[in-house]
């Protein structure tokens, strides 16, 4: 049984379209990431007074775990795909096939493209990762 396997992703959610046999099968995965606004307070409001250090480097380490996470979420969803299409805005996508190419060597083999996308509808997803294996076999 032959599976080609569309991902769209960004940091909220990945949309997997699975094409089986004439068949659709859509699944959404959320990525249960933290949304981190860090602001730092003052302890005056005069300009020049004692300040709070807001440790950015901590909030990009616990979302880079969170991502890895997210990600292998999505690869063990995907294991059995024969090939795989990447879609989505930013760098989410990008960093994803990295991912897969850093600990699923295997599975980053079967990635036929990474398309950068905006926000869709779950229909214009659903078409576009048809498109994007049509009249490949």
């Amino acid at each position: 049984m032959k599976k080609k396997i569309g991902i769209w992703l960004d940091k909220e959610k990945a949309h997997i379209i699975t094409l089986k046999e004439d068949k659709e099968y859509f699944e959404t995965v959320p990525s249960n990431l933290e949304f981190f606004n860090p602001k730092g307070g003052s302890g005056t409001k005069f300009k020049g007074g004692p300040q709070d250090v807001v440790q950015d480097s901590k909030y990009l380490e616990r979302e880079k775990l969170q991502l890895k996470k997210f990600f292998y979420t999505i690869a063990e969803k995907v294991m059995d795909a024969e090939a795989l299409v990447l879609f989505g805005p930013a760098q989410t996508n990008e960093k994803l096939r990295k991912e897969l190419e850093r600990s699923y060597p295997q599975l980053a083999a079967k990635i036929k493209k990474v398309v950068k996308a905006d926000s869709m509808t779950n229909n214009q997803v659903k078409a576009m990762v048809r498109d994007a294996f049509k009249n490949k076999n």
